[in-house]
């Protein structure tokens, strides 16, 4: 089965109407249909979640994240041993931000392909080949 692993930007995509919505809004679909599975960290969701908040308020950030929980997306929110180390390879590897350290390295973890519009910092670990991505424009 295969599996999606959510980046901020694609989660905000669905929230703000934005070009690729509807290539995510399908997954998560699919998803519900038992036909893939979708994950998302919650470091990346903590992405979402002070973006609302700075730009909307509390309100706005809690009600995305109770939109969230009705959707068939599930949310990792372990910081295993694993993950840390990995993570702090793909950091010190890459110009990304810690959050998108961690997105890649839990792919990898899950053998997910990620779902993202960031070419600016995931072009490069694109051309690695290690990791799949579902670009969103």
């Amino acid at each position: 089965m295969t599996t999606y692993i959510l980046d901020a930007c694609a989660l905000i995509a669905v929230f703000n109407g934005e070009k690729g919505a509807d290539a995510v809004s399908g997954i998560i679909n699919s998803a519900a249909g038992g036909d893939c599975s979708v994950l998302m960290n919650k470091y990346n969701l903590l992405e979402v979640y002070y973006g609302y908040f700075r730009d909307e308020g509390e309100d706005a950030a809690e009600q995305k994240l109770e939109i969230l929980g009705n959707l068939t997306v599930m949310v990792k929110d372990t910081l295993t041993d694993e993950l840390m180390r990995m993570t702090g390879k793909i950091k010190s590897s890459y110009k990304c931000s810690l959050a998108d350290a961690v997105l890649l390295a839990q792919a990898l973890m899950d053998n997910a392909i990620v779902v993202t519009a960031d070419h600016h910092e995931m072009d490069a670990v694109e051309r690695d080949g290690k990791i799949q991505f579902l670009w969103l424009r």
